[in-house]
């Protein structure tokens, strides 16, 4: 086949690397036309990085999962300066969310990034829901679509290009499709009706992007995920939503869909049904280049269209064109201070049960939870050291997953070796989705019992409060730490 058809299958490729400099066989492909490249925090993005990509390939697609709160690229060693969609739509004022999504493009703009792989568009219709949760703006369509719509409007308004995910809707599923193939039971009249509106409206305030799920979703197609089907993505989304922008795959080494196929099936069969680009997060070089193999070896066989793929191409093209137009846009959003958006949406977010005010150093009992895999495992996810800044001789004690908890009560400074003024200091319980998780809940019921005073804190989706003081944050970022530590202080 011709090297242009190479330079096309390339061109629909969105690998990852690992290492804080690019490698020498990523700049070669680059150098033949390889579309994009998709950062983590374990790239170190820095400016500097994204400088030696665009030295490469000036058109290459640069983009990067920056939600704000739990999920961070830019903030991983400080936490984020932004409190997470849950958090948005708690406050729900949509004003302030575009403000939220202004700086988080100027965030990406500082660094030359074309891609934020952000909102999640999910209505988290399910409780239970383990991997998208306090990152969906609420469990309401309609408050979903209206801070989809404002979150959208806030990065590309800066410059950068949004991408609503994860398309048909992630949330009302109960297995993580990083480890497993999710089933979402519903109607096709539910989905309209619950899952599809957000999309709407993303696409029809024009956003340049679209990330689909691995999900299975048998109401729309019985037999294969949303990523390879042509019913999903090119009936449904493209069809009757009318999108016309750059449909990215959600990453194909998630078990979902990696369990049952190999790496170039799944970059085959998604380009089929009408994806643009593939998210790849961890590839070689060699298996870089298996991938491209592998789309033009479907081109030579008839599984792959060659105008399907040039269309692909296309769109990705079209995508870095957009970017370079927006040249102008990202100069003015960076000429514009700084501004406290996200602290102040970490404030209005917090939902206080309860009165208290800290006048001595706490004891700071976090109760840990095992994160998704969306989540980087370096991100801060206590409020520890917010109290400090406040009150310095705070203390931490961390606690397992399903561990137990010291005893709270008479002899806790032997239980957590503190000395004898533990026992008369204030007990602070973080804790995170006590809505989903019984064994958090069974945690902090002990405290309250051998603690009554205990003032819990819990930083993910909520159940209803137990005890005296009860602080949501709806959120894990540094400002919703700073937010909880200000509020428990004044």
């Amino acid at each position: 086949m011709t090297a242009d058809l190479y330079r096309l299958a390339m061109a629909v490729l969105q690998p990852g690397y690992e290492g804080t400099t690019v490698p020498d066989w990523m700049r070669r492909a680059l150098g033949q036309g390889l579309g994009g490249v998709v950062l983590f925090a374990r790239n170190d993005p820095r400016p500097q990085v994204v400088a030696e990509i665009r030295a490469a390939n000036p058109a290459a697609v640069v983009a990067v999962d920056e939600e704000g709160g739990a999920v961070t690229r830019f903030e991983v060693a400080t936490g984020s300066s932004f409190p997470g969609n849950r958090a948005l739509g708690v406050a729900d004022d949509v004003a302030l969310t575009e403000r939220v999504g202004r700086e988080i493009g100027r965030l990406l703009a500082r660094s030359d990034v074309t891609l934020d792989y952000a909102p999640a568009a999910d209505v988290n219709a399910n409780p239970a829901n383990p991997v998208i949760g306090i990152r969906s703006f609420g469990p309401d369509p309609d408050l979903v679509a209206r801070h989809t719509v404002a979150y959208v409007n806030g990065v590309q308004g800066a410059g950068v290009a949004a991408c609503a995910k994860h398309f048909p809707g992630h949330g009302d599923t109960t297995t993580d499709s990083h480890l497993a193939l999710p089933t979402v039971h519903a109607t096709r009249d539910e989905l309209a009706e619950r899952d599809l509106p957000p999309f709407r409206a993303a696409v029809a305030a024009g956003v340049r992007s679209i990330m689909c799920g691995h999900l299975l979703i048998p109401a729309l197609d019985p037999d294969l995920p949303a990523t390879l089907s042509r019913a999903v993505l090119t009936d449904l989304l493209r069809g009757e939503l009318g999108f016309d922008g750059l449909l990215v795959t959600d990453a194909i080494e998630m078990k979902a869909v990696a369990a049952r196929f190999t790496p170039g099936e799944i970059a085959v069969r998604s380009l089929a049904a009408g994806v643009d680009a593939i998210c790849a997060g961890h590839v070689t070089e060699d298996s870089l280049y298996e991938l491209r193999d592998a789309i033009v070896e479907a081109v030579k066989t008839g599984q792959l269209t060659e105008e399907r793929l040039a269309e692909a191409a296309g769109r990705v093209a079209a995508l870095s064109g957009w970017y370079a137009a927006q040249a102008p846009a990202r100069q003015a959003a960076l000429a514009e201070p700084a501004t406290d958006a996200g602290l102040e949406a970490a404030r209005a977010a917090l939902t206080p049960t309860g009165t208290v005010t800290l006048t001595s150093p706490p004891l700071v009992v976090e109760v840990n939870t095992r994160f998704n895999q969306a989540v980087d495992p370096a991100t801060p996810t206590g409020i520890t050291a917010a109290l400090t800044a406040l009150l310095p001789g705070t203390t931490r004690v961390q606690m397992e997953p399903g561990g137990p908890l010291p005893r709270l009560g008479a002899g806790l400074a032997a239980k957590v070796g503190l000395g004898s003024s533990a026992d008369r200091r204030p007990v602070v319980l973080v804790v995170h989705d006590a809505a989903r998780h019984p064994w958090v809940r069974d945690r902090i019921a002990q405290a309250v019992q051998e603690r009554p005073d205990v003032i819990v804190v819990d930083t993910g989706i909520p159940d209803a409060p137990a005890g005296a003081v009860h602080l949501a944050t709806h959120g894990i970022s540094r400002v919703s730490a700073q937010a909880a530590a200000e509020w428990l202080t004044s």
